[in-house]
């Protein structure tokens, strides 16, 4: 995929077609407990320059029914190492695409990425089922 062409897909982010994420019956749904997932070398490409973008990311939720099969999620992330997106873009649609596989009652997500050009990039985004809106600081832990 050329540059030019990693330009055109922050258009059509929310449309892209990612691998599904697998999940498996949480047998303790009756009660809140958090997950966390952490992604020390996370890696995608910088739809302007065409350079590797690396970061730690780290995902911590609380599962409702579902919880995230994590070989499946490996293979999700690693998806992102050829594509050219954003920081915000990428940390967004992986929150999509958890939130449509598992179902949470709450989900944050947070994105390290490693400077570049004398700039760090943190991007944090999050979802709770029962107020369908983002809250400030309320990641667990």
């Amino acid at each position: 995929m050329s540059r030019s062409s990693y330009e055109g897909l922050q258009k059509k982010i929310r449309d892209l077609k990612t691998p599904s994420i697998e999940v498996w019956a949480n047998q303790y749904s009756d009660r809140d407990y958090v997950i966390t997932i952490d992604i020390p070398e996370f890696t995608c490409i910088c739809p302007k320059t065409g350079l590797p973008d690396f970061a730690a990311i780290s995902i911590k939720y609380i599962p409702d029914r579902s919880c995230v099969e994590l070989k499946s999620f490996k293979y999700y992330t690693i998806f992102y190492r050829d594509m050219g997106i954003f920081n915000e873009h990428v940390i967004n649609k992986i929150l999509d695409d958890f939130v449509k596989a598992c179902k949470p009652r709450w989900v944050g997500i947070t994105g390290e990425f490693n400077a570049r050009g004398g700039i760090k990039t943190t991007v944090s985004a999050e979802y709770n089922r029962d107020e369908r809106k983002c809250v400030k600081s309320t990641f667990p832990g």
